[in-house]
């Protein structure tokens, strides 16, 4: 079973300083190309856009190191939004919509775990099927319509303020939110228990259970965990949109692996630090943001992600198979 050590490994760090050089490389790059780019004003923008990357990137990033995958990610980022939204336009203070939307959220987080971690279905059949229901969910939460604006009342403002627009000095909340939850979950893979045995179930399953680790616990754990990032994440869109988007959070399953995988967390299992996801989902923010400010199509920009994400991935492959450096066991 994994250790506390290996958590700071090497091979892990390696990967997190790597990611954090591409940050630095990124900044540079675009800073000369667009002297805007490294001003205030679109760098403290451009830090409350990372966010939703970096919830999604915890969730995905913590299902990856058990080996397995979360397609259900950006369906509950629409699910969020919509039910959150939908409730609030009916009248119903945003306190109780969020604690109904969390609800709602966790359950396909619930089936995840149960489909994944009991009935041993594979991860991306199972999650596939969530992925599709919770999408239909956010269809019928007002009747396969967007939802109006959430309106003006206080306590509607005072959601809006806390989720998106209000700060604190320089910081966002939506950013200070963004960076309790994950020094939460960091301390939870780094300290706990239960962060061991995500680890180790991801490492090698059998031995896992073999040592005492309930592997539907841990694997529901996961899933959840991904569930709750995800639900936050469809908050924070609906505080900024003012209104609920049916295809809110659409190909952010890909955002998270994108964000996971660049941050350094094999998609193999058993291997990644959390702190590297803090640059793989500013990767992703800053090649938006800097792409779109030099005028780069949408379809390049994907193309680009597309080409980063493989070329991680493959990296991490040939580090496993002994091509980089020494084998992993």
């Amino acid at each position: 079973m994994n250790n506390k050590k290996s958590f700071l490994s090497a091979p892990g760090m390696a990967s997190v300083l790597t990611a954090y050089a591409g940050v630095v490389i990124l900044l540079v790059i675009f800073a000369i190309m667009n002297p805007n780019f490294i001003k205030s004003t679109n760098l403290m923008p451009l830090s409350r856009s990372i966010c939703p990357y970096l919830l999604v990137g915890i969730g995905q990033g913590i299902v990856c190191i058990t080996g397995n995958i979360d397609l259900s990610i950006g369906s509950v980022i629409g699910m969020s939004t919509m039910i959150s939204a939908t409730l609030i336009c009916n009248g119903v203070n945003p306190i109780l919509a969020i604690i109904i939307d969390l609800a709602a959220c966790m359950v396909v987080g619930c089936v995840n775990g149960v489909l994944v971690g009991k009935f041993k279905l594979p991860p991306f059949i199972g999650t596939l099927g969530t992925m599709t229901i919770g999408r239909g969910i956010a269809q019928l939460a007002n009747n396969n319509y967007n939802t109006g604006d959430i309106g003006t009342a206080p306590s509607v403002t005072a959601f809006r303020n806390i989720f998106y627009y209000k700060r604190v000095g320089y910081l966002y909340i939506s950013v200070i939110i963004t960076l309790v939850i994950w020094f939460i979950f960091n301390y939870i893979m780094s300290f706990t228990r239960t962060g061991r045995h995500i680890y180790a179930i991801g490492s090698n399953v059998d031995a896992a259970r073999l040592s005492g680790v309930n592997v539907f616990k841990t694997t529901s754990t996961a899933y959840l965990i991904s569930a709750f990032c995800s639900f936050t994440a469809g908050l924070i869109m609906t505080a900024q949109a003012g209104m609920g988007n049916m295809q809110a959070g659409l190909s952010y399953e890909m955002y998270g692996v994108a964000a996971a995988v660049i941050g350094g967390i094999s998609t193999l299992g058993g291997s990644g630090l959390l702190v590297g996801v803090i640059a793989g989902a500013s990767v992703w923010a800053i090649l938006q943001n800097g792409l779109t400010m030099a005028n780069v199509p949408a379809a390049l920009r994907n193309i680009i992600i597309g080409i980063i994400v493989v070329v991680c991935v493959l990296i991490d492959i040939a580090r496993r198979n002994g091509l980089l450096g020494k084998k992993k066991a």
